[in-house]
């Protein structure tokens, strides 16, 4: 139904609206469809290598023809060779960072997003229009609209938009997926529905028959979606910072999610050890984020300000080294982009640089004075170390200059090894090569750490042998994982025309509906009712005309006359047949049949075009399909009285290292720059 949709950015009434909004045109050329088509069409590449390769390897089992046997080996040298050309082009794909980065953007280190998993086409026509025959006795054909309305929804999620419509696109399209399960997929039975998704990293096809794939799929784009939105956010101002944490604080949030709900599902990037690994990804740019926010304004050039500042630097560096420890583990490794693990080495050192040069400009650049705190700054000292240098004590090191200077030469010395570390490994990735933004950013932070050693340099360096020491990691503002109310979005049931899911759902079974005439006597039925919608007949007298055409004690009325009242509560049922004269009225009821539960079922999942058992058991239960308690009304001997449910700045300011080099602030800051790779200064401030 293409009248069901809307373009973006128009109002679509809210969650009770029947209206969802369009994704975005794949066929628009934006940096970032591009890539998509691109993968798409790799992982279409990939299966038919990957089929080939299983072909071949079932024929090199059952030939002993050692003729054979040599082509087949041949052969399959020949695909496994374009097998790993192809995974590298998807790790290409998969490095290219900058499509996902601030058109803006000239002055910060890139950010990684995440790319969203690709799938199939799903044509849910038949198997609904089928099933709805078949367990609902309804005509297939009147569902049509409904049917195109999901189809040309799950369409839409293909694309979305990168911004907050585009995840409540997604989350909309996954609170129906709930709705769509107890209505159509039977635990008894098989709807011949395949949903494939490719892996984001591997581009191997996955393929199952239940939705919990899919629903493990929709989340993972959520938080691929809202990882987009960080990067893209403007991060030279301080409201797109937030944007920024927010993001990448949610799109932990979700991934956190979906590792605690879905703890089987069978794709190597949602494996419990990637997801874990992704969620620190996450928290380390939502930190990284923190970090340039108290950056921003201008660091203070004063001694306290330094300190912090070192320590939230280090903070930075910790979380990254972390997450590149991570990335270096089996089988993470093998699947992971080494443009990643080799971007989070490089900021683990670059960061670690830049607190061993705030420290080091605080103890050269300032001396304690006799209006200083000494108690407060000697505190601040000890918290900055995990160790003091041998034979130096924190006061030592504030009050003798000699002292200060030789500490403070220690970590510029640091800073400078830990800049060349930073720049040796980019130099050794092939795609990181590719972002000049991040060499000029390193250059220029190198280059500022050797002008702050040549300013306190002289002829008795040689002999100083000092080592500084680590320092200890601390923030003000820690990236929290956050799940996002986006999340849970309220939708109507595209199908509930079939009825209340309490009865009418897969895995329910009842008879096909029963006309039932009803003839009062003395103007009563012979029964009560009970219950919500649909209503249930109770306290039934066997002698009554309606229980000698067939009625039975506990059936559901789903239609009266010409009225269907599978929707409606028992006074709107009673004000249906309180006008009922002697020549009476037809009623349709509908019986539950007694259904042993079947023990979970077990699908055929096909991973790499190699089948494997996938357990329901381990699914996220959905606690909407409970039955609502009923609601009885007790027997009245004349139908008029049936019973009614109740209702019941002073110093210099310094800025973080940027790579224009323009030589103007773009967001018109009174502070100075971080010194580009072409031009140092050597005034008060730091960068």
């Amino acid at each position: 139904m293409t009248d069901a949709l809307l373009p973006n950015g128009i109002k679509d009434g809210g969650g009770d609206s029947t209206y969802f909004r369009k994704g975005c045109n794949p066929f628009a050329q934006t940096g970032r469809s591009k890539l998509q088509n691109k993968r798409a069409s790799l992982n279409q590449q990939i299966i038919k290598q990957m089929r080939m390769r299983a072909g071949a390897e079932n024929l090199l089992k059952a030939t002993s023809n050692n003729k054979v046997k040599e082509m087949v080996l041949l052969e399959l040298s020949y695909v496994n060779s374009n097998l790993q050309l192809l995974t590298g082009q998807l790790e290409g794909l998969n490095s290219s960072v900058e499509v996902y980065q601030n058109t803006q953007e000239t002055a910060n280190i890139p950010l990684i997003a995440l790319g969203l998993k690709e799938t199939k086409e799903v044509d849910f026509s038949t198997p609904f229009k089928d099933f709805i025959l078949e367990h609902y006795s309804e005509d297939r054909n009147s569902f049509e609209d409904e049917i195109a309305d999901l189809m040309d929804l799950r369409q839409a999620c293909r694309t979305p938009s990168r911004n907050e419509v585009g995840v409540e696109l997604l989350a909309k399209y996954y609170s129906h997926l709930p709705l769509i399960e107890s209505r159509f997929f039977s635990p008894s039975r098989q709807t011949g529905i395949f949903f494939t998704w490719y892996d984001s990293f591997t581009g191997v096809p996955l393929c199952q028959q239940n939705l919990s794939l899919e629903k493990a799929s929709i989340l993972f784009n959520m938080a691929a979606l809202y990882s987009q939105i960080g990067t893209r956010s403007d991060r030279q101002t301080i409201s797109g910072l937030e944007e920024a944490i927010s993001s990448f604080q949610k799109a932990a949030g979700i991934l956190n999610h979906l590792k605690e709900t879905f703890t089987h599902t069978p794709s190597y990037d949602m494996s419990p050890a990637m997801l874990s690994m992704l969620i620190r990804m996450m928290l380390a740019q939502a930190q990284e984020c923190l970090f340039e926010k108290t950056a921003l304004p201008g660091i203070r050039n004063q001694f306290y300000s330094l300190m912090k500042m070192a320590q939230e630097a280090a903070k930075v560096s910790e979380i990254y080294d972390q997450v590149h420890q991570s990335m270096i583990q089996m089988p993470i490794k093998d699947n992971v982009p080494l443009f990643w693990s080799t971007m989070s080495q490089v900021k683990a050192n670059h960061y670690r640089s830049m607190a061993h040069y705030f420290v080091a400009s605080a103890l050269l650049d300032h001396q304690l004075s006799p209006s200083d705190d000494e108690d407060q700054q000697e505190k601040t000292l000890s918290q900055v170390y995990d160790r003091i240098p041998e034979g130096r004590s924190p006061l030592d090191i504030l009050k003798k200059k000699d002292e200060r200077q030789c500490v403070g030469k220690a970590h510029i010395r640091r800073a400078i090894l830990g800049h060349e570390e930073a720049l040796r490994i980019y130099s050794l990735c092939h795609n990181l090569n590719k972002l000049e933004i991040l060499q000029d950013i390193l250059k220029a932070s190198h280059q500022r750490s050797l002008n702050k050693f040549s300013e306190h340099e002289d002829e008795d360096e040689f002999t100083d042998y000092t080592e500084a020491p680590d320092i200890i990691s601390k923030t003000e503002h820690k990236a929290e994982m956050e799940v996002p109310a986006t999340t849970k979005v309220k939708v109507i049931d595209f199908f509930q025309r079939l009825g209340p899911l309490s009865v009418f759902s897969a895995k329910q079974r009842w008879t096909a509906p029963r006309t039932i005439q009803l003839q009062p006597q003395d103007r009563d039925l012979g029964f009560t009712l009970k219950g919500e919608s649909p209503v249930q007949v109770v306290s039934l007298d066997p002698l009554c005309p309606a229980a000698a055409d067939g009625l039975k004690e506990g059936d559901y009325i789903v239609a009266v006359g010409d009225t269907e009242c599978k929707w409606m509560g028992v006074s709107e049922v009673m004000r249906l047949l309180k006008d009922v004269d002697e020549e009476g009225i037809e009623i349709q009821v509908v019986s539950m049949m007694d259904t042993n539960p079947p023990m979970p079922t077990k699908s055929a999942t096909f991973c790499g075009n190699l089948p494997k058992t996938y357990s329901m058991i381990c699914l996220g239960y959905d606690d909407n399909d409970k039955n609502p308690k009923s609601h009885k009304v007790t027997k009245k001997s004349s139908f008029l009285s049936w019973g009614l449910k109740n209702k019941l700045k002073s110093a210099s300011t310094l800025s973080l290292p940027t790579a224009d080099h323009s030589g103007t602030l773009p967001w018109n800051k009174p502070c100075p720059t971080f010194p580009s790779s072409s031009s140092y200064n050597n005034d008060s401030s730091l960068y």
